[in-house]
């Protein structure tokens, strides 16, 4: 008994002098911004691992040693902040966010990392940056925001698919898209429907306000933990979690938005258009005069009889109405737009959680009109994240999202019936035929407004996006993780095509699609962070993952409908067309990585994956992409530890491989296509395989630094790169003798070389707030081995020594000053009236040099404006749509641009135009004539918000009440005749090498919205 009261009084005594050697430390923890406390930020003593975190009000309370000297404050999306103790026992502290410090936390494969501790290249976009922007998907909205990413919205349409290139194109034939990972879980974005109609974007069914951050993986360090679909870059999406120990907070978001087009082309009124179209007969008459073509007496008698020709067109398109003094002038581009598109969003949102469990969970709606008549998308879901401590070793959560979506569709931009094209019609059409009262039918094309009227194309998806988990720590350096994911797509398009309307043919059309596409992953990793003592630190990843994914579609096409009043297949008379398809695909992948770093400074990172795909026959399934990377923090080393002005220096190196497998399936094997001949069922050749096909390969070097200066209120990063894609997974071009026109092969080298270049300044801190970011990055293509092969894509193709997408074609030379027809230049360099003579060449390239954003936000008690440039540089534009448009009659007698008026009139005129003609017209082949100068700069979003004070709405219970008005595409700077942000978009039956090799061509495309944007935000 003694024994057991003499270790009692030792263990009081031991305690007694531990309480006299420490003290506790209380304070509470704020956001700078606005005085809002943050709960959950970690707070320790500096080289120690032991801590606390702030309560749901950012009050804490940490016991330390009387010798502790400094107090560190951590949180995710605010920088370190280090605070001396010095004695006290209470302190506050504001925390700047600061969303490019080096102490951030940013998200790569399977875990974290601290951006300085990072040895690969990787752009972070915060929440901030792509909430409340008025576009449907969140990668319309990272535009400009990340060095070398470049993001082609395509048109004005809404849901329409959006082409993005991380770092270049770096295939021909495959896939150039990135890899979409959303909370893990890779994410279907390839999904095509309609297969006469664009593709469209599956990602909009990712709500941008459920976003907390968009990583960019761009060099081989950082991506190839991702290996065989990951040599186009790799895109991280994390949504909104909960916040441990936080009571729960609501946040509701309402705004409504008006869109008009940036920038209408602009036509000729009806004047303008009969006095041009006279003039042609004048011209036309005296070239058939000099010429004898019809052995008129005179040219007199020539220039009558062509006149009274040409104005029987007049008569017969103005029906019966007086042309000769413009009784009907319709501006006909007028009627492809809605006088104004209105848009509507809420986003309600709640927040919270205890000691063990914390959670988000989301609601949205959205209704989106295009600019373009007919064309609305709408979107409603609901997002819920949970996270819960079942005990101190293991954890499990649930990342779920449930989403509908519907878009209203026009034609494509190829088809007569798309509103785009109704800008051909002549002004002197009226809009109502006279004899009918109804719509004119009896227009120069097909009048799209009957589609339009009677018309409707519907497409209906409902997405099912989410992963369970579950994370137990063995030890605690050892923790296992489990998560199950899945993708789910439903999709649903119906269209009717009236016996009205010009594509009803007077019978009446309709067609019925069902598609599903339905992904399962399984991710199953280790992350080991052993305790290696002193100056090491190790952090390594290893484990497996398993991607299925089964399509499934069907369509039924039918026609014969009686009447309007029924618009499904059930009204049509006789079915025409039906079939269906499914496949499956499969990646079975192992991977490690491992990242070292030795007191602090010196860094190494290495990562090896190995995929298997079911695309590649059984002697070529698996592919090995290793990757490797070096990093040195300069400003560690004592010659500049003590640096005042230096804040922070980094070099890093890295060095990979990356695979591409996007070719779609089965292009291994020798396939058949079934033969639909009544009562003679059969099989005939469709394609040749290639068992030996393989992985398409990507090897990349970088070099990047990184700097902070002042305190790091200068920071930023440069990149050099360069990729050089191998074994290029190529559509073959082979004799038609043997019965086939292609056959895929691992075939040709295409590299990518350029510089990335990022600076953050925080120049005024304070009361009054200024801070700059801006990127610009220059990338240059090269197909450097085709074996000979060249493939075309219309006016564009992919050939040695030259870029992808370069346009190839005749070059103009303008028009003749004596006589007004049109030059070109030959093989000598010499001009020349024919144009035979004239050899295709290069002439433009529709990949930019340079791109780039610039950020400037500023805040002042209460008020916050952000105004955000993007540009691009280099780049050409091809005018597909020039030859009918400004050709002056010589492809048909469509209304002209107003560029027409600088036409060739006489002899000695010195113009790009030729004379206008429509029976000896010339410049109306395509040329470099309609190759333009597509470098742009635009605002592309300006807000400005207010918070009203918090002494303000304290009587409502409150925590923040924010107004704010936006504007988006509000100014350009350009040099091209229409909207510069334009592509005509591709037919969803259109191959990858037409996505690649295609790009900056504008046929009729419609422009880009400007947005003007009211909205309120409510936290309580």
């Amino acid at each position: 008994m003694m024994r057991f009261y003499s270790l009692v009084g030792v263990l009081l005594l031991l305690c007694m002098l531990s309480f006299a050697q420490s003290k506790q430390i209380t304070g509470k923890v704020t956001d700078q911004k606005d005085g809002s406390p943050l709960p959950g930020v970690t707070v320790k003593v500096k080289d120690l691992k032991e801590g606390s975190v702030t309560n749901p009000d950012g009050t804490f309370k940490l016991n330390v040693n009387e010798s502790a000297a400094t107090l560190v404050f951590s949180f995710i999306g605010y920088a370190d902040q280090e605070v001396p103790v010095s004695g006290r026992n209470v302190i506050n502290v504001s925390m700047v966010s600061s969303s490019k410090d080096i102490s951030e936390v940013v998200v790569v494969g399977y875990g974290t990392q601290r951006k300085r501790d990072v040895t690969g290249s990787i752009s972070k976009i915060n929440a901030a940056e792509i909430e409340d922007i008025p576009v449907p998907s969140f990668d319309q909205a990272i535009q400009g925001k990340a060095a070398g990413v470049v993001i082609e919205s395509g048109s004005g349409k809404v849901g329409q698919g959006i082409k993005i290139r991380i770092r270049g194109t770096s295939s021909i034939s495959a896939s150039s898209q990135p890899l979409y990972i959303v909370d893990g879980m890779p994410v279907e974005s390839s999904l095509q429907t309609d297969a006469n109609n664009e593709v469209t974007n599956p990602l909009v069914d990712i709500n941008p306000n459920d976003i907390e951050s968009v990583e960019v993986l761009k060099d081989a360090s950082a991506a190839a933990i991702y290996g065989a679909r990951a040599s186009n870059g790799v895109v991280l999406v994390t949504t909104k979690k909960g916040k441990l120990n936080q009571k729960t907070v609501f946040n509701l978001d309402v705004n409504t938005s008006w869109a008009k087009p940036t920038k209408k082309r602009g036509f000729l009124n009806a004047k303008q258009y009969v006095d041009l179209f006279l003039e042609a007969a004048v011209n036309d008459g005296k070239t058939d005069f000099a010429n004898q073509d019809s052995g008129y007496d005179t040219e007199k008698a020539a220039i009558d009889d062509y006149t009274q020709y040409y104005e029987s067109f007049l008569d017969r398109y103005s029906l019966g109405t007086d042309w000769r003094k413009q009784a009907v002038d319709v501006n006909w581009e007028d009627q492809v737009y809605r006088d104004v598109a209105r848009s509507n969003q809420v986003n309600l949102s709640a927040t919270g959680g205890n000691e063990k469990t914390r959670f988000f969970v989301s609601g949205f709606y959205s209704g989106q009109d295009a600019i373009v008549i007919n064309n609305k998308f709408t979107r409603y879901g609901a997002r819920l994240s949970l996270d819960h401590a079942a005990t101190d070793k293991l954890t499990i959560g649930i990342n779920m999202s449930i989403n509908r979506s519907q878009l209203d569709r026009v034609t494509d931009d190829n088809s007569f019936s798309t509103p785009g094209q109704l800008v051909a019609q002549l002004p002197i059409s009226p809009l109502i035929d006279p004899e009918t009262g109804k719509p004119n039918g009896r227009t120069l094309y097909d009048n799209g407004l009957l589609d339009a009227l009677y018309d409707t194309d519907k497409q209906v998806t409902f997405r099912t996006l989410g992963n369970i988990y579950a994370a137990y720590n063995f030890l605690p350096w050892l923790n296992f993780r489990s998560e199950l994911g899945t993708d789910i797509v439903n999709m649903n398009e119906d269209y009717f095509k009236s016996k009205l309307s010009q594509d009803g043919a007077g019978i009446g059309r309709g067609q019925s699609i069902n598609a599903q596409s339905i992904s399962l992953n399984t991710n199953n990793f280790f992350t080991i962070t052993p305790d290696l003592g002193g100056k090491h630190k190790l952090n390594m990843v290893l484990g497996m993952s398993y991607l299925q994914n089964d399509n499934r579609s069907a369509s039924i096409q039918a026609e014969g409908y009686p009447s309007d009043a029924v618009k499904n297949l059930s009204g049509a008379t006789t079915v025409t067309f039906g079939s269906s398809d499914n496949y499956r695909y499969t990646f079975l992948s192992y991977f490690f990585r491992a990242n070292y770093s030795y007191n602090d400074k010196y860094l190494a990172g290495f990562s090896v994956r190995a995929d298997g795909s079911s695309r590649f026959g059984p002697d070529s399934r698996y592919g090995y992409f290793p990757a490797g990377s070096l990093g040195w923090v300069i400003s560690q080393e004592d010659f500049l530890k003590e640096s005042k002005a230096l804040s922070f220096l980094k070099l890093r190196v890295s060095a990979g491989l990356t695979g591409n497998a996007e070719i779609g399936e089965s292009r291994f094997l020798s396939l058949y296509d079934i033969t639909n001949y009544p009562n003679l069922p059969g099989f005939q050749p469709a394609t040749i395989g290639n068992p030996d096909l393989k992985w398409e390969k990507t090897f990349q070097i970088d070099g990047g630094l990184e700097f902070g200066f002042l305190n790091n209120r200068i920071s930023g990063e440069v990149d050099v790169y360069k990729k050089k894609t191998t074994d290029l997974l190529l559509s073959v071009n082979i004799p038609q003798t043997t019965g086939y026109a292609n056959i895929y092969q691992n075939l040709g080298k295409m590299e990518n070389k350029g510089v990335e270049f990022s600076l953050t300044t925080r120049n005024l801190e304070g009361a009054f707030k200024w801070t700059t970011i801006f990127n610009i990055a220059y990338n240059k293509n090269k197909i450097t081995d085709l074996k000979g092969q060249i493939i075309n894509t219309g006016v564009q193709r992919a050939v040695e020594g030259e870029a992808i997408g370069s346009f190839f074609l005749p070059r103009f030379a303008g028009a003749d000053p004596q006589t007004g027809v049109a030059l070109y230049i030959d093989s000598s360099g010499k001009t020349t009236t024919d144009f035979s003579r004239s050899p295709n060449v290069i002439v433009g390239n529709s990949n930019p040099d340079f791109t780039g954003g610039f950020t400037n936000n500023f805040s002042y008690k209460g008020f916050d404006l952000s105004v955000f440039f993007t540009f691009v540089s280099g780049n050409s534009i091809y005018n597909r749509a020039g030859i009918y448009q400004t050709t002056g009659f010589a492809n048909g007698l469509d209304n002209q641009t107003h560029d027409i008026m600088n036409r060739w009139q006489k002899p000695g005129d010195i113009t790009d135009v030729p004379k206008v003609s429509l029976s000896y017209g010339t410049g109306g082949e395509a040329t470099s004539r309609y190759i333009y100068n597509g470098s742009y700069i635009r605002l592309k979003n300006l807000t400005l918000g207010y918070n009203l004070p918090k002494k303000a709405i304290s009587a409502l219970k409150i925590q923040g009440i924010k107004v704010y008005a936006a504007a988006y595409n509000l100014w350009t700077k350009t040099h091209y005749i229409s909207d510069p942000e334009v592509n005509t978009a591709p037919l969803a039956s259109d191959t990858n090498t037409s996505n690649n090799t295609s790009g900056g061509v504008d046929f009729y495309t419609i422009p880009q919205a400007r947005t003007f944007t009211l909205g309120l935000n409510v936290r309580f």
